[in-house]
C-alpha cells in the first residue's frame, strides 16, 4: 500500500512539474471554456492556478 502511494505521489510530481502537461491542461481548459463548459470566473480561476504552476516549473528549472 506504501509503494502505491508513493508511486502515485511520483506521478502527480512529475505531472506538475512537466511544463508540456501544464501547457495540455492549458488549451483544455480554453476548449472547454468556448464550449461554454465553464464560467468566465471559473476559467479565469482555473487559467490563473496553471499559469503559477507554469511559473513555478520554469523558476525551478532556472535555479537547478
Amino acid at each position: 500500500m506504501v509503494f502505491l502511494g508513493r508511486k502515485i505521489n511520483e506521478i502527480v510530481q512529475n505531472e506538475m512539474s512537466d511544463e508540456g502537461a501544464v501547457k495540455e491542461q492549458l488549451m483544455k481548459l480554453q476548449f472547454r471554456f468556448e464550449m461554454d463548459e465553464l464560467s468566465e470566473e471559473e476559467y479565469d480561476r482555473l487559467e490563473d492556478e496553471l499559469l503559477s504552476t507554469l511559473a513555478e516549473i520554469r523558476a525551478q528549472k532556472e535555479n537547478r
